[in-house]
């Protein structure tokens, strides 16, 4: 009997995303031990264009799964360390006057690279905030006049600390939205911490990033990237990820609830889980996968719900469930 799934798989060739996914996700395993869901929204976020919010405890590995990831994908990487004083032009960059010639000369800041992990996103004030998501949101930076782009890959991942808040400034929604996952990074088990030990003591002072061989180039990147956005959506799906969104506007345990640009971001995610799982086709199952770091820093509980110990993660679900699944 003829299997149907072939002439999917026929249409878009994806076996080959497939492959490069496993050999990054075997790869990054080498170092990372514990973090196969962290690991994949990060590829899956680098598929999509989309830049990432990685919440967790200091000393779970969010600084060396990010440099480790840059080195995968044979890119650029650069860690911005976000203080208190940091200004704009420490991030952007500034002109600076040329005796020679006697002109300006704009010296490009860290933020001109392709992988950029942004260290306690919180710790600075609004205004350099609002200088890097700029670069953020346009894949631009104007500066004197003189527009400067971005290369290509673009990738910002901010961490921030979810106990220490003291002398933090907390990101205001509209920023927390430019963000299209917010990735809660846990503890890892006794079993996983063991193996980490190990790991440790087995490579004997061995340099972390000598370890890793790169897996993707930026042109393949753009391949895959190309081969996504020809993933089929039904209209149902368009109907079950909206009413979903929709139904977070007026849902009693919540206070804010997400945009439209939530509702684009869970479409475009799910496309990624389907080429991954090599299928040019989305279902349900990635829609509702999408959803959890899509929304979790869009929407905000009541403030009853929040005292009473409920996390955001719980409403998601609950919304989920009352919305019937498209067959």
């Amino acid at each position: 009997m003829e299997n149907n799934n072939l002439n999917f798989e026929s249409r878009i060739p994806l076996e080959g995303l497939r492959n490069i996914v496993t050999e990054i996700k075997t790869e990054l395993s080498k170092i990372i031990i514990g973090q196969e869901k962290f690991i994949e929204l990060l590829i899956v976020s680098m598929l999509v264009d989309g830049h990432v919010l990685i919440e967790g405890v200091p000393g779970i590995a969010k600084t060396v799964t990010a440099k480790l990831f840059a080195k995968v994908l044979k890119t650029n990487f650069s860690r911005i360390q976000f203080t208190p004083d940091l200004m704009p032009s420490d991030i952007l960059g500034t002109s600076i006057f040329n005796i020679k010639n006697s002109e300006f000369e704009f010296k490009k800041g860290p933020i001109f690279s392709n992988i950029i992990l942004i260290d306690e996103i919180n710790r600075s004030p609004a205004k350099t905030q609002a200088a890097l998501f700029e670069a953020m949101e346009e894949r631009q930076v104007t500066i004197d006049g003189n527009t400067y782009n971005m290369d290509s890959p673009f990738m910002v991942l901010a961490t921030q600390n979810p106990i220490d808040q003291e002398g933090t400034y907390a990101l205001p929604e509209a920023q927390l939205d430019r963000f299209i996952f917010k990735i809660k990074v846990d503890y890892p088990s006794v079993e996983e911490e063991i193996k980490i030990i190990q790991s440790h003591h087995n490579r004997k002072g061995k340099d972390q990033v000598a370890i890793i061989n790169p897996i993707l180039t930026p042109n393949k990147l753009a391949d895959f990237k190309a081969q996504i956005h020809e993933i089929v959506v039904e209209e149902k799906i368009f109907k079950y990820i909206a009413e979903i969104i929709s139904k977070t506007r007026n849902y009693p345990h919540l206070y804010l609830g997400a945009s439209p640009r939530a509702s684009i971001a869970t479409m475009n995610t799910a496309k990624a889980f389907a080429a991954i799982d090599g299928r040019d086709f989305v279902i349900p199952e990635d829609v509702k996968k999408a959803l959890i770091p899509v929304l979790n820093h869009r929407v905000i509980l009541t403030p009853e719900r929040e005292m009473e110990g409920m996390v955001t993660e719980d409403v998601i679900h609950m919304i989920m469930d009352s919305v019937e699944i498209p067959r």
